[in-house]
């Protein structure tokens, strides 16, 4: 059989060549980073939980007309998605202060926020993705200011679906990033969601007790990561509600 080439190997994924021109195909990894990768661990099983929590999200994205670059799940850690040309930009939604906004602006983390804040962060391990304004976006070309209206506009769809959805299984979308890539058809383009939704890109809090069931159960050492996500899939229906987290977690096909 012949090997795959490698497109891209990030901290939590690796890209290949898609089987077909203009495909790639997605390999999700075990490996848990924070605080810019000066964190890692190795946690069985996350790979498979975020492609599948994954796979759902962006599948309800693509059933309501939010376009995403999903095609189809290979296999337990692998999904088809159309390459694109990535915006270098994390647009993040916050609804609730938490995380770095609480402590910029000297908040009380989980403070409801009087409407969803949109920002941009320039996408560079290097310089630790910082915080940028459209202005520094449009004076260094990297989005037209109708890319960047597009991109609020599904962010903020995106913001919509996912807190209706946590909100029916008594969780609190508190926050979320998402990436954008560029498409065309010809001379025309368009904006579509890319990368992944899942735990590890946004912070989900229980409603009622405020337990954290997202990345900051790794970067705070509050518990088992795997459990965390278990549990976000078990509540959305993504893997059987009696199942438990033991090693590679067996999720439904």
């Amino acid at each position: 059989m012949a090997r795959r080439k490698k497109i891209y190997e990030g901290k939590a994924k690796i890209l290949y060549e898609g089987p077909e021109p203009g495909t790639i195909v997605q390999y999700f990894k075990d490996d848990a980073t924070a605080f810019n990768a000066e964190k890692r661990q190795v946690i069985e099983g996350k790979g498979v939980l975020n492609n599948r929590l994954s796979e759902f999200f962006m599948t309800g994205l693509n059933a309501i007309g939010v376009p995403t670059h999903f095609i189809k799940r290979l296999n337990m850690r692998e999904q088809l998605v159309r390459a694109v040309e990535i915006i270098p930009l994390e647009i993040v939604v916050r609804n609730v202060a938490a995380g770095s906004l609480a402590k910029r602006l000297g908040m009380e983390e989980g403070a409801d926020l009087p409407r969803p804040i949109v920002e941009y962060y320039y996408k560079d391990d290097k310089l630790g993705d910082p915080l940028v304004t459209e202005e520094h976006i449009a004076a260094f070309g990297w989005a037209s200011q109708a890319d960047m209206d597009d991109m609020v506009a599904l962010a903020l769809r995106v913001n919509d679906y996912l807190s209706g959805l946590m909100y029916g299984v008594g969780i609190k979308l508190v926050d979320f990033k998402i990436e954008v890539g560029r498409v065309y058809d010809g001379d025309f383009q368009r904006l579509i969601v890319a990368d992944e939704i899942s735990p590890d890109s946004c912070r989900l809090w229980d409603m009622e007790t405020g337990k954290k069931l997202d990345k900051d159960v790794f970067r705070r050492d509050l518990g088992n990561l795997a459990d965390a996500y278990t549990e976000v899939a078990q509540r959305l229906g993504v893997m059987p509600k009696q199942a438990t987290q033991m090693g590679k977690p067996r999720l439904i096909n």
